[in-house]
């Protein structure tokens, strides 16, 4: 296989970010090279400071490009969009609260967030976190997990799930194994919890497996090293954490995605060859690059991609092992509808900011 072929392979296992509201060279070299299947939005891609019909005819002109670049009609169209703090669009957009306080209306929530993210032209919503609030210090989670237990956390991460899937949105579980005991933040540095595999199976996989048994499609990975489960790489990159315990243990048939490998926790392994095979042999089937570190250029990405490409050359990496990961890559792709940008009505949005304000109000 030629190397540009190698590389348009490894696209098919690629979310990259955007660098603003219009596409800049590095974008277009990127798309046309890499034909990424997703793109992650995040703030930079939304013109703020402009009125809700001149954003939004920006953003479509900007999913034009990309498609355009990429020539994909069908992508994975993708927004960090949990509410409280972690909230990317302008106003109108509903900014709803903080995943703790939604509970019994989490349902109806994520439905109402659904069919906002639908008219953005968004399929694929970064929620539900499935994180335990049990670290009050904890400083990147809090908050952001539904549940102060396992069982509540669960069960308010499944009803949100069944919210986003009412509204024709793809969910994805995050962060696994668990990041709610973590008490640093993996944008900064590797957290490391110290717990045992029965700790976690008692505590921060329950969430995760009732999100499972709801079928959820899509789990994301968590840059936690994990010692006394496998001390030797954090779970993004562990075999035994990916494979062994989501996959074969809980599992999970679905889509196992990287969250962002920018992330400074794991940042400086991406340069060192061979941590792509690493990462596809430990269960990935899908990268996130966000290209939001100022050390994150376009050589990077391109870098990373054909570490894929050397792997698959020099025989370190299966080809079984990406045709499997292609297969359930695509078998998601397929069920995951393609939305078109278009205005909301005035009352949609009026119902919705009334929703957030009830749900903020009751704190329940």
């Amino acid at each position: 296989m030629a190397v540009s072929q190698q590389l348009e392979t490894f696209g098919s296992h690629l979310l990259i970010g955007i660098s603003g509201t219009k596409l800049n060279e590095d974008d277009k070299r990127l798309l046309s090279q890499l034909k990424p299947i997703g793109i992650v939005f995040y703030g930079k891609n939304f013109q703020t400071g402009t009125h809700y019909e001149v954003w939004l005819q920006t953003l479509k002109e900007l999913q034009a490009q990309i498609r355009e670049y990429t020539e994909r009609d069908r992508m994975l169209m993708t927004l960090d969009h949990e509410g409280g703090r972690v909230h990317r669009p302008p106003s109108p957009i509903t900014r709803f609260p903080e995943a703790y306080l939604l509970a019994s209306h989490a349902r109806e929530v994520a439905f109402a967030a659904a069919i906002e993210l639908k008219s953005m032209g968004i399929n694929v919503s970064w929620s539900p976190v499935a994180d335990i609030y049990s670290n009050p210090s904890n400083p990147i989670i809090g908050t952001r997990a539904m549940g102060v237990t396992p069982e509540s956390a669960g069960a308010v991460a499944c009803e949100y799930l069944a919210g986003l899937r009412d509204g024709g949105v793809i969910g994805c579980a995050k962060h696994f194994p668990g990041h709610g005991d973590t008490s640093s933040d993996s944008h900064l540095e590797l957290p490391v919890l110290n717990l045992t595999k029965e700790e976690l199976q008692n505590r921060e996989l329950i969430p995760f497996q009732s999100l499972i048994a709801a079928q959820v499609p899509m789990v994301m990975t968590a840059h936690i090293l994990f010692p006394q489960i496998d001390a030797n790489v954090p779970a993004t990159l562990s075999k035994t954490i990916l494979t062994g315990i989501l996959r074969q243990e809980l599992g999970f048939a679905g889509v196992i995605v990287s969250d962002d490998l920018d992330m400074k926790a794991v940042a400086d392994m991406y340069e060192k060859p061979g941590t792509v095979t690493q990462t596809f042999n430990a269960g990935c089937d899908l990268l996130m690059v966000s290209r939001n570190l100022p050390s994150s250029s376009v050589e990077r990405t391109i870098a990373i991609a054909r570490d894929f490409s050397e792997s698959i050359t020099n025989g370190s990496l299966d080809e079984s092992i990406v045709e499997s990961a292609k297969m359930r890559v695509e078998n998601l792709l397929a069920s995951t509808p393609q939305y078109s940008v278009e205005l909301l009505e005035r009352t949609i949005l009026q119902k919705h900011a009334e929703l957030a304000i009830s749900c903020a109000f009751r704190g329940e």
